[in-house]
């Protein structure tokens, strides 16, 4: 990868030559140096993929202890959201690990 020198913007390959979409700068390409630069994966662990789709948010999701207002359970899945301005701070969303009635942390 190759910056200009002339505005900073990242230069793209054209042939024997690096030219910068911005500014429209060129200059030549060594190959020596580009190899020494170059990114292989060589080496590095493959990761597996794991396939959320059939698992519920429910068990994903941390616990805390909040007391149900349905059914009075002490213990409810929650999550974090902005549904304000991001001045604001954020909102704290529950589920009853037993009945599942849903609520926030300012509803009641």
């Amino acid at each position: 990868m190759e910056f200009c020198d002339d505005c900073g913007s990242m230069m793209k390959t054209e042939g024997d030559h690096w030219v910068c979409g911005s500014c429209g700068a060129q200059k030549g390409r060594n190959e020596e140096k580009e190899q020494a630069q170059a990114v292989t994966t060589q080496g590095q662990e493959e990761t597996e993929i794991v396939d959320t789709s059939e698992v519920d948010a429910a068990e994903t999701t941390p616990t805390t202890s909040a007391e149900c207002p349905e059914c009075g359970n002490d213990r409810a899945h929650y999550e974090m959201k902005q549904i304000r301005a991001a001045d604001e701070s954020e909102t704290r969303f529950f589920t009853c690990t037993e009945c599942g009635q849903k609520w926030r942390e300012d509803d009641h």
